[in-house]
């Protein structure tokens, strides 16, 4: 028979598959909620730590720990998105969410090593349209408060009773925030694309087929073919984050994008372009001499390339960085 300090212990320490669990889903959360594995990463660290420094009778008197982590991760994020406007106010040209590799593209993770669980939180993250990098931008337009709830509600499906518990609004006025960061979705979509959130995409085969053509225009360098696979009011958003060299403002329009793409090949002979999975959809990875300088999320329509977000901070391409198979 178990004493109380026993059940409590129990309780504070769940089995290792508990603990996976909730950290997966918590990595999850945070991500959709903070657009970098870093950030994420660290907020689900601190969510653990404050959830260790009870004391185990404190930990006994909570009914459900999951609830318990997602509400103090979620209040985490919320603060740690408030001083993230801040500082995206100073950041050297435009922020982009963290690019997500897929888990079986990641560097330095499972592949090979015989690890039974994962070493990066990007191999926790589940892909489906609320990581595309198109929906990704969208929630950075949002105001904190917004995001959480909308996220929280829309994408993980909270009640809106819960939602205020956690973000310590009313369920009114949370209702409200998740409307507000609908209409800012709806607005972000073209006038003629259907109401899910990235539906003006093609889909991943169709769009796989069109990344592979753009890639083979690049690399053989031929202006005419990218401007003809290019939207004519495309625009391209580079992040260098004062780190690397990249254009600070959005690029617009099929040619300037396309005269750019090729300048840029012509500056960095030996420049390897890889086809992989960014944020769920098909991407480009630029590589040179075996490491990963760029990382290309695309959004489609029909036949055109119409967004492209190039990632160049180094800081952000951790989970990129290294020698990959061709």
């Amino acid at each position: 028979m178990s004493t109380p300090s026993e059940s409590a212990h129990d309780r504070s320490e769940p089995d290792l598959s508990t603990i996976v669990g909730e950290r997966r889903q918590l990595i999850n959360l945070a991500y959709r909620l903070l657009g970098s594995l870093s950030e994420a990463e660290d907020a689900v660290q601190e969510t653990y730590t404050r959830w260790y420094a009870m004391s185990r009778e404190q930990q006994a008197a909570v009914a459900s720990p999951g609830a318990w982590l997602t509400t103090v991760a979620s209040r985490v994020c919320l603060d740690v998105l408030g001083s993230a406007r801040v500082r995206r106010e100073r950041y050297v040209g435009t922020w982009i969410p963290e690019p997500l590799p897929d888990r079986s593209e990641w560097i330095g993770g499972l592949a090979g090593t015989g690890r039974s669980e994962p070493a990066d939180p990007a191999d926790r993250i589940t892909l489906d349209e609320s990581v595309s990098m198109a929906f990704l931008v969208v929630l950075e337009s949002m105001t904190p408060a917004e995001r959480v709830a909308f996220v929280l509600h829309d994408v993980f499906r909270y009640p809106f009773a819960e939602v205020a518990e956690i973000v310590d609004r009313t369920p009114a006025a949370c209702r409200q925030l998740a409307s507000s960061g609908r209409r800012r979705i709806r607005a972000a979509r073209p006038p003629a694309a259907p109401p899910a959130p990235a539906a003006a995409q093609a889909s991943p085969a169709a769009q796989a087929v069109l990344v592979r053509h753009f890639k083979d225009a690049w690399e053989s360098k031929d202006i005419e073919a990218l401007i003809t696979l290019l939207d004519p009011d495309a625009t391209m958003t580079a992040d260098g984050g004062g780190l690397v060299g990249a254009v600070l403002r959005p690029l617009e329009g099929s040619r300037n994008i396309a005269q750019y793409l090729i300048h840029i090949a012509g500056k960095a002979p030996g420049l390897t372009l890889l086809e992989r999975t960014v944020n769920g959809r098909p991407g480009l990875v630029a590589q040179h001499t075996g490491v990963t300088v760029t990382v290309a999320a695309f959004e489609t329509s029909g036949d055109h390339v119409t967004r492209i977000w190039a990632v160049r901070n180094p800081e952000k391409l951790r989970a990129w960085t290294g020698s990959e198979q061709t």
